[in-house]
Formats: structure tokens, sequence, C-alpha cells
């Protein structure tokens, strides 16, 4: 049976305009998607929009649009933005749509049948920017200011703000269900202990440990002071808090309530497929309040939320204030769609924080693209193509420094899966990298432009060596730089139909005597740009 794997990226929330950070996540999440098709799984790749809650219904009133209309607009950005980044996204979740209320409904009934839900009032202090509440432990005063005249600045009165995000909060007063996260805090403690990789990178899961072995509050889960939300079952003047509708899309992709189908097949209980990426502002919610929720309605837990850290530009953080922000749209435009994907997957470790410039894209572009695998791939294929009318040579016998080239390219799809499980990123890709290098070196030392007069038939085997090399390269970079492999397989004449990992190995390695297109360079070197502002 084939084996099943479930990626998600957070639902982006529609009170803003797509940045790198979102192209990060999805990125990776295709990355991760592609792999794994390529493996022979089953894959089913979620994202989309988060659309409720008292952020969505200020921001509207601002503008003077109802909250749908905001919603329908900001959400198509980045439906435009998973487009253009080539995501292979199976499904696109909007919270608004009917099947996601449905799902909603569908799961606050039963947590409620299971006793997991009173009615209370709520008294504390909310983050609306963050669609957060916080304890008075978590929150601090500070200084406020205000832009007069000339751009001039005064300082305001003090205000409470969250210690963790800065966002200001208010003190709010209401009759609201509540979820009982406190009887949780044993049973997830349990969880975590008994799978200590549910939760990464280890720094996360250190972290939210912490957090809840320091004790549990009962949660907050409807508000009735506005009613851009989902409906409360039976009490339609509650609208759901705006985590607990959120943290439902991953199962509403699937058909939820309905737990057969889709359902059945990647959200099962004894072997659960299912990885969440998000950033790191975002763990509380999907690493206490969600596996909370599910233990509650008894339902499986995902296997796996990894958290990823946050990009800076040039060393300060990104801000509209600033005018640092990095447009996705605006990066592909400038240096090509794959060349990006590779340097956010390639530049820093998955897991940490990593700090954005354009000098630091070139030179990945010039140094690992251009230079070192595009150039490869370029001198066999321009030789071969100018010296033997483009026909790939058969190869004679191989000698150690053949076989040693070749036993290291069979062996990077077992480095490649082992990386990949661990969503390292970057070690997949310095693994592939490592016999870029060699192979440059092997070119450089077994000199087929001098045995082409001297020995023709080790020319031969030499160019098919460094032909079935690139292969793997290439199968092996498809979720990475997609379209640029595909250009690359295509001027080794690889059918469409044999560019899966199964097809990896001497089982399927070329043919000699194959006539191969004329060669083109797939990572052209980028001109001197001159870097920073104002390019």
């Amino acid at each position: 049976m084939t084996k099943a794997f479930y990626i998600t990226t957070p639902i982006y929330y529609v009170n803003g305009d797509p940045h790198i950070g979102h192209a990060y996540t999805t990125i990776a999440c295709d990355v991760l998607a592609r792999f794994k098709r390529l493996d022979g799984y089953r894959v089913k790749f979620l994202t989309g929009t988060d659309e409720h809650g008292q952020k969505v219904a200020k921001a509207a009133a601002e503008e003077g649009i109802t909250p749908i209309a905001l919603c329908d607009r900001n959400s198509g950005r980045f439906r435009a933005l998973a487009k253009g980044l080539n995501a292979s996204n199976d499904d696109f979740v909007r919270t608004t749509e009917e099947r996601h209320v449905t799902s909603c409904q569908a799961f606050w009934q039963r947590l409620e049948a299971n006793g997991h839900i009173y009615l209370d009032k709520y008294a504390g202090w909310y983050a609306v920017r963050d669609e957060a509440f916080y304890d008075e432990s978590e929150t601090r005063l500070q200084q406020s200011s205000q832009f007069i005249g000339q751009g001039g600045l005064i300082s305001g009165g003090p205000v409470r703000v969250a210690d963790s995000t800065g966002a200001p909060v208010e003190w709010v007063e209401e009759e609201s269900y509540f979820f009982p996260l406190s009887k949780w805090q044993q049973p997830l403690l349990d969880f975590y202990d008994a799978n200590p990789d549910f939760i990464a990178p280890k720094s996360r899961f250190n972290e939210i440990y912490s957090f809840v072995k320091g004790g549990l509050k009962d949660l907050s889960i409807s508000r009735t002071t506005f009613s851009w939300g989902v409906p409360v079952p039976g009490n339609p003047k509650h609208v759901m808090y705006v985590w607990i509708d959120a943290l439902i899309n991953y199962i509403t992709s699937l058909g939820f309530p309905d737990e057969s189908g889709e359902f059945k097949d990647f959200w099962p209980k004894n072997d659960p497929v299912t990885l969440h990426i998000i950033g790191k502002e975002i763990i509380r919610f999907h690493c206490v309040y969600w596996p909370a929720f599910l233990m509650a309605a008894g339902l499986p837990l995902p296997r796996r939320i990894f958290a990823h850290g946050w990009w800076t530009n040039s060393g300060e953080k990104m801000s509209k204030s600033l005018g640092n922000v990095v447009d996705p749209h605006d990066l592909v435009a400038k240096y090509g769609l794959d060349q990006v994907r590779y340097f956010l997957m390639r530049e820093v470790p998955f897991g940490n924080d990593g700090d954005f410039s354009e000098l630091a894209v070139v030179g990945r572009i010039n140094g690992d693209l251009a230079n070192a695998f595009g150039n490869l791939a370029q001198r066999f294929l321009s030789f071969v193509a100018k010296n033997l009318e483009g026909i790939l040579p058969a190869p004679g016998a191989f000698t150690d420094a053949d076989q040693d080239l070749l036993r290291a390219s069979h062996g990077l799809l077992a480095q490649c899966r082992e990386a990949m499980e661990r969503q390292a990123f970057h070690d997949a890709i310095e693994s592939v990298w490592v016999v870029v290098r060699a192979a440059n070196l092997y070119v450089d030392t077994q000199a087929p432009w001098s045995l082409r007069k001297t020995d023709p038939a080790r020319m031969n085997t030499v160019l098919y060596v460094l032909a079935e090399t690139v292969r793997h390269l290439a199968i092996l970079m498809q979720p990475f730089v997609p379209s640029s492999a595909a250009k690359m397989l295509d001027q080794l004449a690889v059918p469409e139909t044999e560019r899966t990992f199964a097809h990896l190995g001497e089982a399927h390695a070329l043919k000699g005597g194959t006539l191969l297109p004329p060669p083109v360079g797939v990572f052209p070197r980028y001109g001197d740009p001159k870097i920073g502002k104002g390019t």
C-alpha cells in the first residue's frame, strides 16, 4: 500500500500582504511535498488563509468595506503567492468557506459532548493584533509615542503591551465559553515525554515543555463583542475564538467531520503522517492548544510540528516603518524563481533565524548554481555537442575514480532522505553539493579535452560517468529547483516518466548512443548588480 504524507503551512492571516516569511514557509512545505511524491508517497499539501477575528473586522471597517470583501481580496494575494512560487499544493482552504464552518461546528459539538466546554465570564488582557489572551504576568507597561507636526515625536502615556510581541493589550470582560486547558497539563507533558520529536527544533520543544510545566489556565474560546467569526452552535451570539477556528483548518481539508476517505488516509490513529510547518511565533497555539483540543475531541495528534525561525534584512528586523520588508514577488522577478527557492532553503539551517541580503543571494546564484552545478552540466554537454555530434557515448570499463563518483551519486538518496526527515533542507542540499564538487574535480583531473587526442575510449567513459552523475543530481534537486532540474534532465534526454527516485541507480542508467538536445545554460550568472536600496 502506498504510504501517505500530509504537510501543511499555517493558514496565513489576511490582515496584511504576503512577505518573505510566508514565501519561506510555503517553499519549505513544497520542497517536502515534492520530495515525498518523488519518493513514492501519496501526498497532500495544504495551504490557505485565516479570515476571521477582531483584527479582520477592524481592518475592514477602517477601509470602509465588508470583512468578506477584504478577505476575498487579500486571500487572492496569498493564492497568487503560492502560484508564483510554483507551489504544488493540493488544496487551498479559506476559513470563511462553508465546509470549514461545518467542520468547526462539528468539532465544537464533539468537545461539548465530551464535557470539555463550559460557560463562564472572561476578564483579562487581550491583544487584537495577536488575537491572543495574556495573563497579567505576560504583559508590561510601556511608554507610548505618537507622531505630530513635521514628523516630530512626543511621549504619550503608558500603554500595556504583551511581553512576547509588544502588541498593545486591552482589558476585556464578557461572557465566554471556556476550554478546560488546565486539565490537559499532565496529559500534554506525558505526550511530550513519549514523543520527544513532536516539536522541532529541540529549542522549541524545550520552550513549550517549560511553558506547560509552569501551569496552564483554562482558555476562553468564544467572543461576544464582535460577530466576524464562526457562530457557536446553539448560541449564535457567541463566535468561536479565532485560534480554535483556525487550527481546525487542518482537518477541514480532509473532509472532517466525515472520518472516512482522506481523513482516514492522512489523519490515521495508528500511524500519524502529518507535519505542520509554522513560524516560531505561533508555537503555543500549535504545540499546546491544538494537541489539547485533539485529545479532548478523541482525535489523533499530528506526528510533528516544526517551528522555523525569522528572517532579518541586513541585520535589522523587517518592518513597514523601516521600509525593509522583502517582497517575494519582487525577489523572484529580479533573481529568478528557482534561484530564490534555492537560496531560502540553502542559506540558513531550517529552524534558525536567518539574515537576508541581496549580496548573499547573488553569492549563492553565482557560486553554487552557476559556477558549480550549472557549469558542471554545461561543460560536458557542450563538449558532447561539439565533439560527438550530440551523441552520448557508451562507457568502457570503469576505473576506481569512475566508480567512486558513481557510488557517491548512488548514495545520495539515503542521505537526502535522512536529512529531509529532520527537515534539514540545508543538509540535504549540502550532501548533493559534496558530489557536485567531487564531479567538478573529476572533470579537471580526468581532462576529457586531452583524452580526445590521447585516449578517445577513455574520454567516452569519463563523459558517460559525468552524464550519469548529473542525472542523479538533477533528479534529487527537483524538489528545490523544479523548473531548472527539469531543463537539465531534458538535456540528458531523460523521459518525464523516468524522473522519480525509483529511477535512480544503475537499473535506469543512461544509454550510450542516445542523441542529446543542443545544450542551453540552466543557471546563468547574475551580473554585477549594485546591491542594496535603490536598485
